[in-house]
């Protein structure tokens, strides 16, 4: 059985704040979970919210993956 709980690019837009470019966008690059269904994305859920968490987890760190900091990095 498939548990898998899907909704709209829109929806998940809206569930989130992001802007639907960036949904879209994260679905092309595989960030997320989605499948077409028709001509519409559908978006899996518990794939957007975790991803979600995630970065509000990370916080200004997500813009900082290798933890080098601009002013601590000297070449």
């Amino acid at each position: 059985m498939d548990f898998t709980e899907w909704i709209t690019t829109t929806e998940a837009a809206e569930l989130t704040g992001y802007n639907l470019e960036y949904i879209r966008r994260m679905i092309r690059n595989g960030v997320i979970a989605a499948e077409k269904k028709g001509r519409d994305w559908w978006v899996d859920r518990a794939s957007i919210e975790t991803y979600a968490e995630e970065m509000e987890r990370l916080g200004t760190a997500k813009h900082d993956p290798g933890g080098q900091g601009r002013r601590n990095k000297r070449e």
